[in-house]
């Protein structure tokens, strides 16, 4: 199954699978209290990669401009992002600001849900599903 992964780059733990082909990655601005929101599509490939679908953000701010095809709608500058996505999302993740959100399947949760933040940089990719270790006890 195909999905995102969830890793904290400072860290050799095996990483987090979330299982998702379509998600939004939300949160608010440290400075401008400003909330930004992207909608991704997870494309299997080959390559596998992310693909940017919409973006929005609640109103401008000192530079955090909307870029100029953007639509003002309900409050709401959107628009659609002009570059591929990145192979790897770093989202700086800090105890001082709230954290990320992450939207699934229309439920958002705040991403130390799925990983807790060690302060640092979260590495958010595709990735497969995992396969889960058989149990020796079942097989003959």
């Amino acid at each position: 199954m195909l999905g995102i992964c969830l890793a904290l780059a400072a860290a050799a733990a095996a990483p987090v699978f979330v299982p998702a082909e379509r998600f939004t990655l939300a949160w608010t601005h440290s400075i401008e209290k400003v909330r930004w929101e992207e909608d991704y599509a997870v494309l299997p490939g080959p390559p596998q990669k992310l693909q940017a679908l919409q973006a929005r953000v609640r109103g401008s701010a000192a530079g955090m401009e909307p870029p100029p095809d953007a639509r003002l709608r309900d409050g709401w500058y959107h628009y659609r992002p002009g570059t591929e996505a990145p192979p790897v999302l770093r989202l700086t993740r800090s105890e001082f600001t709230a954290d990320f959100e992450l939207c699934v399947q229309g439920a958002c949760r705040p991403m130390a849900h799925w990983l807790p933040s060690d302060g640092g940089i979260t590495l958010l990719s595709v990735c497969m599903q995992p396969e889960r270790a058989s149990d020796p006890t079942t097989h003959r």
